[in-house]
Order: C-alpha cells, then sequence, then structure tokens
C-alpha cells in the first residue's frame, strides 16, 4: 500500500476544515456574541439600583441602572422581562458616592480631586448557578480642584458609569 504525499495546497485545505470542525464542536456548548459573551438563556430582570451611599446624586442609580441595561441588551439578545422567571436575574446598590482629595501641592492645597463610585451587584443565573456572584465594583475619575463637583459631575457620571457597565457585563457574561 502507497500512501500518496499531498500537495501543499490541499495540506491547507485539511487544516482549514479540521480548524472549522474543532471551532463548531467547542462552540456547540451556548450562545456566543461578537463580544465575547456567553449566553445561555434568553430573559433577563435587571432592577432599578438602590443607592445607598451617604451622599444622594438623586440622576444617579437610573442613569447607572440604565447604563447596564443597555450594554448588556445591547451584547447579549437577551429580552428584558420584569419577573423573577427569568433566566437571569441582576440587582444593583450603589454603595460609595464620595468624593476625595488625592492630589495636594505644599501639603495645604488640593490640586486633585477623585469621584468615586462603588456598586454591589447581585448576579443569578437561574440556568447555571456556577457564574452566581455578589460583587463590589469600583471605578473613579479626578478632576481638577479648582473644578467644582457640580461643574463636571454630569461628565465624571457618564465616564464612570460606562466603566462600571462594562465591568459589571464582562464579569457577568463574559467571565472576566
Amino acid at each position: 500500500m502507497r500512501i500518496k504525499k499531498m500537495g501543499q495546497p490541499a495540506l491547507i485545505g485539511v487544516l482549514f476544515c479540521m480548524i472549522i470542525i474543532s471551532t463548531i464542536l467547542v462552540a456547540g456548548c451556548g450562545v456566543y456574541s461578537l463580544s465575547g459573551a456567553s449566553i445561555e438563556g434568553k430573559t433577563i430582570n435587571i432592577h432599578v439600583f438602590e443607592n445607598q451611599a451617604m451622599n444622594i446624586n438623586p440622576s444617579l442609580f437610573p442613569t447607572l441602572t440604565s447604563k447596564v441595561r443597555n450594554r448588556i441588551l445591547s451584547q447579549t439578545g437577551l429580552s428584558p422581562r420584569n419577573s423573577e422567571e427569568a433566566d437571569y436575574d441582576m440587582k444593583g446598590v450603589i454603595k460609595t458616592y464620595a468624593t476625595s482629595v488625592t492630589g495636594v501641592q505644599n501639603t495645604q492645597v488640593a490640586t486633585q480631586n477623585r469621584l468615586t463610585i462603588d456598586v454591589e451587584i447581585t448576579f443569578k443565573n437561574r440556568l447555571n448557578e456556577k457564574t452566581n456572584f455578589t460583587q463590589t465594583f469600583s471605578r473613579f475619575k479626578d478632576y481638577g480642584a479648582t473644578q467644582s463637583i457640580q461643574s463636571v459631575e454630569g461628565s465624571l457620571v457618564e465616564d464612570i458609569g460606562n466603566q462600571l457597565a462594562d465591568d459589571i457585563f464582562n464579569k457577568a457574561f463574559v467571565n472576566w
């Protein structure tokens, strides 16, 4: 019996087919999105985040809830459902909304301030309880001490909210 040698184009074709078949077999365990998210379910219940921070920004909890909701829905294809029967359930509690001094000049004059937001997320996956978690996510943004918090608060909350939404999404669906 003689074994025939393959030419380089045929060998490349065989390797390509093996890669495609391997990818299909590995991906067969769940549904994946272009964001790298692994989605097993079809519905999610995202509760309006509760604000328990000592300092209250009245627009923070609806803004943060909306950012997380929009990030998840736009990247997963999940349908929102206000029901305890949803495949996924997410609750959030804003624990910290605080400003602090981060830079000092001549040990007496503030040069930089920082807005910090911490939110505790409880995520339940009713299809795979191993991925359930309760975790606090924290992000901050610095601003000049010559600026009042009121003048920069909107843009700071926007930036921090986007970062938190990404962190929460990645933990819940990309397993980072």
